[in-house]
């Protein structure tokens, strides 16, 4: 585990098996964090995984300024990040959330990326309408968060139909997964739904025709909805594969973490 300074915010790093061949950074989803990672890192010893916590999430410094929630903001830590970490380099992961980062950021700055593994990502949402809308509802979630609690907010979240699909799995992993949301921050979670969540966040639609560098789309099958929003994004980007994994829904890390392990494992090498 390592704290680094990144333009004044003290940011929450983890890096497994350093002295790899393959470098892959990973971004996880809202209410996650490096923990998100652990499990795909045991399971590629032979690939360095460097997992980050995003702000408002895990043990990365919460900003006081709201300011500092936004996409723009994430993107400039991330690249001050890459610089500090001497990454020249990468394959870059993200899942959900950190899937939209991720997307944004290989917009942004193609340069460092080799390839782009995108788990249940959308480049946000297309229409003004759609995002005002959805800014509406994100705020509405957020004060909730902050007046209810984080323990009353993870018990309805856990509940929701994007996650039905999580009910079937081991008890232990639902408890790891659980675990994870509620070591987060209420002021974090709302921050981040404010400042970077799919509403507020600039569409990227217009801008997938420009990626260069080879995308990996992967969903699960019962994701009905991400899996319509992949092929809809595999029909604009240029080199582009999109693997639909069977049976399981929209955390495949989580629900069939082997096969998910060997994607990546088999892309990246």
């Amino acid at each position: 585990m390592t704290k680094c300074m990144i333009r004044g915010l003290e940011t929450h790093i983890e890096i497994w098996n350093d002295n790899s061949e393959h470098t892959l950074v990973a971004l996880h989803g809202f209410t996650g964090s490096t923990a998100t990672w652990h499990d795909l890192a045991q399971a590629l010893p032979n690939v360095r995984v460097i997992a980050i916590d995003l702000i408002g999430h895990g043990q990365t410094a919460i900003p006081e300024d709201i300011q500092r929630f936004s996409m723009e903001e994430q993107l400039q830590d991330l690249e001050e990040l890459f610089c500090q970490l001497h990454l020249e380099k990468f394959t870059l992961l993200g899942y959900s959330m950190g899937g939209r980062i991720a997307l944004s950021y290989a917009i942004a700055h193609p340069g460092h990326i080799q390839q782009l593994i995108l788990e249940s990502a959308s480049p946000g949402l297309r229409t003004a309408e759609e995002r005002k809308e959805r800014c509406e509802r994100d705020e509405v979630l957020a004060q909730k968060i902050m007046a209810n609690g984080l323990q009353s907010f993870v018990h309805a979240w856990e509940n929701i139909p994007l996650f039905a699909t999580q009910h079937r799995l081991p008890r232990s992993v639902r408890e790891t997964i659980r675990a994870e949301r509620l070591s987060q921050k209420e002021e974090g979670l709302a921050g981040s739904l404010r400042g970077i969540g799919t509403g507020v966040q600039p569409s990227n639609w217009e801008s997938l025709a420009q990626v260069e560098i080879p995308v990996l789309l992967i969903t699960g099958s019962l994701d009905e909805k991400f899996c319509k929003i992949a092929l809809e994004m595999k029909a604009l980007l240029n080199t582009v594969s999109h693997l639909t994994v069977n049976d399981a829904g929209h955390a495949i890390h989580v629900e069939n973490p082997a096969e998910f392990a060997t994607i990546v494992e088999e892309y990246l090498t």
